[in-house]
């Protein structure tokens, strides 16, 4: 008798269990069933692409102090130089002052970029820089603190022309050159052995201002 009791306990707690699962699964279906359109009437969100980096991204601290972006030269045609005081290619600042003074008028200007990564030959400060640059070559074009052009503490600037801008490869000495024209766009590099007054180079520059490229 009693073990007649304690099964008939255990039918009722079965079925009072199965009851309970059966009432649990009808609320889920119920749940999903409501839910399901509401979800389906969402938008499907598109995953943000990245955005291009173009030059005029860059700001970078000028010579005398101040940061400047390089969006303030949206519209003109620049040519990117990385500089040093005691380079055999030093020289070279006469010919940039000479070519700057020559097309700044007709929207052309010239940054220079300070850089010790070759044989230690940019060892001054900024303001040494500054005072040797007016003094020996009287420079009136814009010039930028002191950065790194190669290496592990290259700076954004260079990492991105000369890794994506298409003319890619490091900064292979002093002076080497980048041709910009007014809209950002990387036209020409050249090497440190072309000299800023050269056919190759002015070429290049007045078809660039011109629009013809």
């Amino acid at each position: 008798m009693l073990f007649a009791k304690k099964c008939e306990k255990r039918r009722q707690v079965a079925c009072l269990s199965g009851k309970r699962a059966a009432t649990c699964l009808l609320f889920l279906v119920v749940s999903l069933a409501i839910a399901l359109p509401t979800y389906a009437k969402e938008p499907i969100k598109e995953a943000a692409m990245p955005e291009t980096k173009t030059l005029y991204d860059f700001t970078l601290k000028t010579i005398d102090g101040p940061m400047k972006s390089l969006l303030d030269f949206k519209g003109k045609t620049l040519l990117i130089v990385n500089v040093a005081s005691k380079c055999g290619f030093t020289p070279q600042y006469k010919g940039l002052e000479a070519l700057y003074e020559k097309y700044h008028d007709r929207g052309f200007e010239i940054l220079g970029f300070p850089a010790n990564n070759f044989m230690g030959q940019e060892p001054g400060s900024d303001e040494e820089i500054k005072k040797f640059c007016s003094l020996k070559y009287n420079v009136t074009f814009p010039m930028f603190s002191k950065i790194s052009v190669k290496g592990k503490e290259i700076h954004p600037l260079y990492a991105y022309l000369t890794q994506e801008s298409g003319f890619t490869g490091d900064i292979s000495w002093n002076f080497n050159k980048f041709l910009v024209d007014s809209k950002g766009k990387i036209i020409a590099r050249f090497g440190s052995k072309t000299d800023p007054l050269s056919k190759e180079l002015t070429e290049k520059l007045e078809q660039t201002l011109n629009g013809s490229l």
